[in-house]
């Protein structure tokens, strides 16, 4: 009798594995995509920014915690005090102020402008590196050039959407507020915009979520060094995020109602949030650096911004206006550019490499032939060699 699972599993190994990277990541985009949609609707809807990442970090720390346990119990480094410092700083930077000035921008714009200023994140982690000079960049080279450039057009882009929003480029018509197949959320008035908010600090707090992802990036590469348990650190960052997060709920949130699920829509929002954007979006991202490399994943990030823009128009009638649109297409463009300097570094630091090796080779026989060319007697070291 025939394995289904089996045969699935042979099927997908028999697929070329760029295609498997390349299907893997437009997924993750999709899924990040969902996420911005759905992020707003709760939103909209009055969820509690605090209560939100409680519970979004619960469901996805219970996701990791069985996987990080089982699959890297030979890999895991013993867990020290220091370790746990550098867990609860990761948490505060990549989880805590991550995901709650996400939530307070995206609550002051829309999923799409959210979606944009995110392709700014690799120029920002880049130009981090270089500060912290984890990075070098060379100026008379074409690609120091493209870097440096692609980070002044990103900090451009960012700088467009904060600071101008411009006339509408596009408003379904007519608005999406009735109860049509389409429109998962017939009762709210208005599910686009944050109308009636201020759109400059919801952008301001948008960049301060891109900084903050930046710096987690630039942070858990010297952590990994020492503790290279992808899936544990995830899990205790999560941790900490999750006690972060909860500290502050009990602070900022004192309505006990809010902590209460209302309909199936916040349920499924968190549900989405938890499972998908953070417990399987990690697990395929770090296969995918582990697979294809970091530029492969980072290439991949505009494509989040389309699908977004397409999923709020359809879902909550969105509009679009020109800054956004002048501003994302200034950081796509400076995204490729940083990519691209990355990209012809690495060819050129592998040709000098090749270079640098291929002396060594010649050095090596050079003098054999001198010295058979030299002596009189060429015979007379092989026969002195093997007394």
């Amino acid at each position: 009798m025939a394995d289904p699972a089996g045969s699935a599993s042979r099927m997908w190994c028999s697929i070329p594995e760029r295609l498997q990277l390349h299907g893997a990541m437009l997924a993750l985009q999709f899924g990040y995509a969902g996420f911005h949609v759905v992020s707003r609707a709760a939103l909209n809807m009055g969820i509690s920014k605090v209560v939100f990442p409680v519970y979004r970090n619960i469901i996805a720390l219970l996701l990791l915690l069985p996987f990080a346990y089982f699959l890297e119990k030979k890999e895991r480094p013993a867990i020290t005090l220091n370790f746990l410092v550098q867990f609860f700083f990761l948490a505060l930077v990549g989880i805590t102020a991550n995901q709650g000035f996400y939530l307070l921008g995206l609550d002051n714009t829309s999923p799409t402008f959210a979606s944009a200023i995110q392709n700014s994140v690799p120029a920002i982690t880049f130009l981090m590196a270089v500060i912290l000079r984890i990075e070098k960049v060379r100026l008379d080279r074409k690609d120091g050039i493209s870097k440096v450039a692609g980070t002044i057009f990103c900090v451009a882009g960012a700088s467009v959407i904060t600071l101008y929003k411009g006339p509408t480029i596009y408003s379904p018509s007519p608005p999406l507020q009735s109860a049509t197949p389409l429109n998962m959320f017939p009762s709210l008035p208005s599910l686009g915009d944050a109308k009636g908010k201020s759109w400059t600090l919801g952008c301001i707090y948008l960049i301060g979520h891109c900084l903050s992802w930046s710096g987690w990036l630039v942070l858990q590469a010297p952590v990994l060094k020492k503790y290279p348990a992808r899936l544990s650190v995830t899990s205790y960052t999560c941790f900490f995020g999750l006690i972060q997060f909860m500290i502050i709920a009990l602070f900022l949130e004192r309505d006990p109602q809010a902590w209460i699920f209302h309909n199936g829509t916040e349920v499924f929002s968190i549900m989405y949030a938890g499972v998908v954007a953070s417990g399987i979006a990690f697990a395929v991202q770090i296969w995918c650096i582990d697979r294809g490399g970091p530029v492969f994943v980072a290439v991949y990030q505009p494509v989040q911004t389309l699908v977004v823009a397409i999923m709020a128009s359809v879902a909550l009638g969105e509009e679009f206006y020109l800054g956004g649109i002048i501003g994302a297409v200034l950081i796509i463009l400076g995204l490729y550019l940083v990519l691209w300097g990355k990209s012809e570094e690495r060819k050129l630091a592998l040709e000098k490499a090749a270079i640098q090796s291929a002396p060594e080779h010649s050095n090596i026989r050079t003098p054999t032939t001198h010295i058979k060319t030299s002596l009189t007697q060429p015979l007379l070291p092989s026969s002195t060699e093997n007394v």
